[in-house]
């Protein structure tokens, strides 16, 4: 049985990596849809398509997981009605999908697909927007995100881009 699960993944942060790994006990693969793949350098969504696919591969490996895992960007397109076609169209083909968003349930339901809710992982916590003004203010965000997902935020100078993009001086 193979899952989809969708996110922005901005950046990829401890709620979802609990999530992935409770996937991964439940389907033999996984399709992780990188959603809003276009979007990078603003406050809302700082990090390109590639380097959330490094983020999220780089923690996968940490997990010692022998499963399949396929990392697809899904760009927008602004068009709910015919959005669960275009999903298909870019990622394999899937039984199941993992979602806590509510119209993202509603409309593979509405598609006959079989959908699991998620649920929230510590949600105050592991919460994109939150992460970033950490990030953005200076204060302590790596403790909310995998190892992997620091190194790869590092390396590409992810602090130093955000507080660029909002204007902050630090």
């Amino acid at each position: 049985m193979r899952g989809l699960f969708i996110g922005r993944f901005q950046p990829y942060h401890l709620g979802h990596h609990e999530v992935v790994k409770k996937i991964l006990e439940e389907v033999d693969e996984l399709i992780i849809g990188i959603g809003s793949a276009q979007e990078s350098h603003t406050v809302e969504n700082p990090f390109t398509a590639g380097e959330r696919i490094m983020m999220i591969s780089k923690a996968i490996d940490e997990l010692g997981t022998r499963k399949k895992v396929y990392i697809v960007p899904l760009e927008d397109i602004y068009r709910n009605s015919l959005w669960v076609a275009h999903i298909c169209s870019m990622t394999p083909r899937f039984d199941v999908v993992y979602t806590n968003n509510p119209l993202v349930y509603r409309l593979f339901r509405e598609a006959n697909f079989n959908v699991v809710k998620t649920g929230m992982i510590n949600r105050h916590e592991y919460q994109g927007t939150e992460i970033r003004k950490k990030m953005l203010e200076g204060d302590n965000w790596e403790k909310f995100v995998p190892k992997a997902v620091v190194e790869v935020i590092r390396q590409i100078g992810g602090i130093e881009r955000i507080r660029e993009i909002a204007g902050k001086d630090f």
